[in-house]
């Protein structure tokens, strides 16, 4: 059993979250499971309900447990690293997790190019776009509202291939050589309402992450914009930094 001490220099309470940590990721708790009370890990390590409750706020803060009030605390599952990478389908970016990707249809059809769609795609507002609005799921877990949208002389015929489960960008590549070469995406934090909440199976008003999305051909044609609402629960922004000497 790991003891803490009192002589280092490193405070009790990090000693603690370490501690939880290493059992966590060595799989003593798996997600979904619920801890030992305060008072028992108190009586475990001989210390304090006050250094317990630090340990598990800065858990928490980190995203790796989660505390209900009334029902305890739980270990939370590993969020989905999101940021800069390559420029992927969600498809591909779920089949990377080990996981099952999914989509339900929610709209799909061509209609006239909003403001915010025209001008992502340099193209007149009004003008004809095929939008496609999917729920996005994971392992059977809603993760995102996604709406793409595309120049429909691109994509001529497209509104009538069933999507159902199937790649979007699959779909482009092998039917209409379409081969995304960059991609732009701008993220914000938006407030879930009640049509996304109920989708991604949330409390109305949880934050969540708007990203917006829009992908160019090789010859710079930008030919996409995607727009999404993602579970801020399931996904962390991680962007790698580095410092260069001027």
């Amino acid at each position: 059993m790991s003891v803490l001490s009192r002589s280092a220099r490193l405070p009790l309470y990090h000693q603690l979250e370490r501690v939880l940590l290493r059992e966590i990721e060595g799989g003593r708790w798996r997600a979904g499971d619920r801890l030992p009370t305060e008072d028992e890990l108190a009586r475990r390590f001989k210390v304090s309900k006050i250094t317990v409750r630090q340990a598990l706020r800065d858990l928490a803060d980190r995203g790796l447990i989660r505390r209900e009030q009334g029902r305890g605390t739980f270990v939370e599952r590993p969020r989905m690293q999101h940021g800069p990478r390559q420029l992927t389908s969600f498809t591909e970016e779920m089949r990377r997790y080990g996981l099952a990707p999914r989509s339900r249809v929610l709209e799909q059809g061509v209609v006239p190019a909003g403001p915010s769609v025209a001008v992502a795609l340099g193209i007149a507002e009004g003008s004809p776009v095929f939008t496609l609005r999917r729920l996005r799921l994971a392992d059977g877990e809603p993760i995102a509202v996604q709406a793409a949208s595309l120049p429909v002389d691109l994509v001529p015929g497209i509104a009538d291939v069933a999507f159902g489960d199937a790649s979007l960008y699959e779909i482009l590549q092998s039917r209409y050589g379409l081969d995304p070469a960059a991609g732009r995406e701008t993220y914000r934090v938006v407030i879930l309402e009640r049509e996304e909440a109920d989708l991604l199976g949330v409390r109305p008003g949880t934050p969540g992450i708007g990203v917006e999305r829009v992908t160019s051909l090789a010859d710079g044609r930008k030919f996409e914009c995607v727009q999404s609402v993602i579970r801020s629960d399931r996904y962390a922004i991680v962007v790698e930094l580095s410092k260069h000497a001027v």
